[in-house]
Formats: structure tokens, sequence, C-alpha cells
């Protein structure tokens, strides 16, 4: 399966035209600008980055039913392994909170800041108010990133969601649906380090059915 290359700069300027997630903003976003096109670092195979660091991070754990996993997830760089695993943490959080149908979660907060917070809940609680919770598997990949500096960087990724589903809270009845290009979305998300360490997203965009992600 051929995956095309998608400068960074160029997909955090992609105007989101499908939403899947929170799209948050940040109040600084001329580093973004820095990024050049094909020199956003590719990461190498890995799977499911656990965090580190001395922050006192919030328990994750998805249902037995719903998997996310990452390929490729580390790039041999501390820093970008760093800003990766808190990216793959805040996946989940999200993910955790649609199924718990909570948008008071911890995780969120640890791992959302300011607007991209407040939009991330609104998005947990618009699915729950629609009746609906997720199941399958989210598999995310082709991640490429840029650290513009010591608090902040840049991330890229794809997911494919041909296996992952929407759910009746009620009923259980699990919704499949065809396989198309929408089922593929793009990510471009801007994260700043905090005082704990931790590497919060301040800014996400999603597009479905972009070229960069679709086989």
């Amino acid at each position: 399966m051929k995956r095309r290359p998608l400068p960074i700069a160029a997909a955090l300027a992609a105007a989101a035209a499908f939403l899947l997630t929170a799209c948050g903003s940040s109040d600084d976003a001329k580093d973004n600008d820095k990024i050049a096109g094909a020199d956003g670092k590719s990461s190498s195979a890995s799977t499911s980055p656990s965090a580190s660091g001395s922050a006192d991070r919030p328990k994750i754990t998805l249902p037995d039913d719903l998997k996310d996993t990452f390929e490729g997830w580390k790039t041999g760089d501390a820093t970008e392994n760093a800003v990766l695993a808190d990216v793959a943490q805040r996946v989940d959080a999200t993910n955790y909170a649609i199924t718990q149908g909570d948008v008071d979660l911890p995780a969120l907060s640890f791992y959302y800041s300011g607007t991209a917070l407040a939009d991330a809940k609104d998005w947990v609680q618009s699915i729950a108010k629609d009746g609906y919770s997720i199941t399958g598997t989210n598999r995310y990949y082709n991640a490429k990133i840029e650290v513009f500096n010591s608090a902040s960087a840049g991330v890229v990724y794809c997911e494919d969601q041909g296996k992952a589903y929407a759910k009746d809270r009620k009923t259980n009845k699990v919704h499949k649906t065809e396989v198309t290009n929408n089922s593929y979305v793009l990510y471009s998300t801007r994260v700043e380090k905090n005082e704990q360490g931790v590497w919060q997203t301040t800014k996400l965009t999603s597009q479905r059915g972009h070229k960069s992600c679709t086989p």
C-alpha cells in the first residue's frame, strides 16, 4: 500500500472540511510555518507507545471491544518520541472519553489545553448526546513530526477507520459501514509542553479522504 508524503506545513494549513475530533486553536501558530515540506521526519516501526516522565498521568483503559494501534510511532529521537507518545495518549484519552460518555474525565484535561480542550469536550458530549459510542480498531500511521523549539512541535498523522464503527449505547448494536476514502482521516496538530513536561494538544484539525492517507 503506497503512502504519499505530505508537507506538515501544508497539512496544518489544510481546511478541515470533515471534522472527526476536536479542533482547537493557538494564539501563536507562526512556528508551524517553519516546517519544510519534505523535512518533516517520519516515525519508524513501533506500536502502542507509552508516555514517560515524572508527571502523574491518569490511567486510560479502553474497553475490550476497542483498540487503538499506532504504527511507526517512534523516530529514535528522545524528544520526538516523547511528543508522539503524548499525542498517542491524547488519542486514547479522547476515544476513552467517548466510550464513557464523560467530558470530565481527567485524561482529557491532562492531554488537551485551552480551546482545544473545550472543543474536545464538545465533541465527546455531542456523540454521547446522539446515543453512540465507538467499537472496533482505529489504526494510526504515517506520522510526521517537527519540533519547533523546546516547548512546541507539530505532528501530522493518518487514521484508518475501516474497522472502527459506531455503537448504539442502549442496544449495543454496531453500525458497520462500507470502507471508502472517507474512512481515512488526516490529522494536523500543534502540541505545547507544559510545566509538568506533558506535550498537550493546543490545536487539532482533521480532514477525511485526504490523498496522503488513502490507499
